[in-house]
């Protein structure tokens, strides 16, 4: 029985290792160039957009007139980093800062999922997702942030100082880490946070100027294409609507009539999900090991289902917090991750793959946006009922015959 186990664990511990070398060699292959991925070319952010604010960002300033550059200004550290690895050209260096990123959460995940009372699924969980998203996992900078936002969570509640720095790190990277601090038990992890944020802003705005330009840029988006908003506009459009699809703040948006009232009800649908989360959180009674990744798990999912914007790249963030999840065994969020890991599925082929048809509002791609949203929308709803009932609703009374169940080995010893 102990051989039979033994052996057993080395070679699913080496599916599991050699499963990722292969599938990251594979998208490294792809950023590369050295194969083509199917649809639009993945890199040209990082080759076009993301060299260009390196250009301006190394002389001391923020690409002040620049409307994409829509991030806080820590950013400038992702964007900066390529400079670490001079022997390469920007893009093959930032793609491989990328991989790293990407070994890093995998090996957190391993050893998270390795400690008494985890499971290994977690690596799984994020062993699967990346590739199924495709190239476009390592060419935006956003694995860098799941990086920190993993270990943040990781962190948790035996580390609040350690997740509170981590967290206020990466809010100022990218804003949603902010979300991770939903389920945590300990105000000192909020005060660290606060602190750390607070810190890296005041540095920032005192080095750099146009530190804070980014949130001027935000204000006249439009609805992206493949939001969940933008599919009254995929229909719409085979039924007479004027509007067109343009390249607008960094996106391809929709513009046209009625585009600001779905724009509106989107942040509409995000304020009803944060008044949700708050209800949570002033009714939640048990806060177990797992309620803290469970309960970030539901406010990515929340804010990113509900955004104006659903960029492929987005899904990156679920993958990694539904990856920490299910490191721990007790985790209600099995159900919701796998809805999230064929979300990725269905994401890479609307991007790039058949992104033409998307933005052209084809039978295809209307199709592949129903069943990317609606998954993202089922899980989003799974995932908040599963974290009610752990949390809020009281236990179901124990029936006389599981009670004896339980006294039996009582009995017998």
């Amino acid at each position: 029985m102990t051989g039979a186990r033994s052996t057993r664990f080395p070679f699913g511990m080496a599916v599991l290792l050699g499963t990722w070398g292969l599938t990251r060699l594979a998208l490294l292959l792809f950023v590369a160039k050295v194969y083509v991925f199917p649809g639009p070319d993945v890199t040209s952010d990082v080759a076009v957009i993301y060299h260009g604010w390196y250009d301006v960002l190394r002389h001391g300033s923020f690409p002040l007139h620049d409307v994409t550059w829509q991030y806080p200004p820590a950013a400038s550290l992702a964007i900066l980093s390529p400079g670490l690895l001079p022997f390469l050209d920007y893009p093959h260096a930032f793609f491989v800062l990328a991989f790293v990123a990407d070994l890093i959460v995998f090996g957190m995940l391993l050893y998270a999922g390795s400690r008494p009372g985890r499971t290994l699924r977690g690596a799984w969980v994020w062993m699967i997702g990346v590739p199924l998203l495709g190239p476009t996992v390592f060419a935006r900078y956003d694995v860098m942030v799941t990086a920190v936002a993993v270990a943040a969570l990781l962190a948790g509640s035996r580390h609040p100082r350690v997740m509170g720095m981590l967290t206020g790190f990466g809010a100022m990277v990218k804003v949603w880490p902010v979300l991770l601090l939903l389920g945590a038990v300990r105000r000192r992890a909020w005060a660290w946070a606060a602190a750390t944020a607070a810190g890296i802003a005041a540095l920032f705005w005192t080095v750099m100027p146009g530190a804070f330009a980014f949130l001027t840029f935000q204000r006249d988006r439009g609805t992206e294409v493949e939001s969940l908003g933008s599919l009254v506009f995929h229909v719409a459009r085979h039924h007479g609507w004027n509007g067109r699809v343009l390249l607008n703040y960094g996106s391809v948006e929709f513009v046209g009539p009625y585009v600001d009232t779905v724009s509106t009800a989107a942040l509409v649908l995000t304020a009803l999900a944060f008044g949700w989360l708050l209800l949570w959180r002033l009714c939640a009674k048990r806060f177990l090991s797992h309620t803290m990744a469970d309960a970030a798990f539901v406010a990515v999912l929340m804010f990113t289902t509900t955004s104006r914007v659903i960029s492929p790249q987005y899904l990156v963030w679920l993958v990694g917090i539904a990856a920490v999840c299910l490191c721990f065994r007790a985790s209600r969020m099995l159900v919701p991750a796998c809805l999230v890991l064929v979300a990725c599925f269905v994401t890479v082929l609307e991007f790039p793959t058949w992104f033409a048809d998307v933005v052209g509002s084809t039978p295809l791609g209307i199709t592949l946006l129903v069943l990317r949203n609606g998954l993202l929308v089922l899980a989003t709803v799974l995932a908040a009922r599963q974290l009610w009932r752990g949390t809020v609703s009281r236990p179901a009374p124990e029936l006389p015959a599981q009670a004896a169940r339980a006294k039996e080995p009582l009995a017998s010893s």
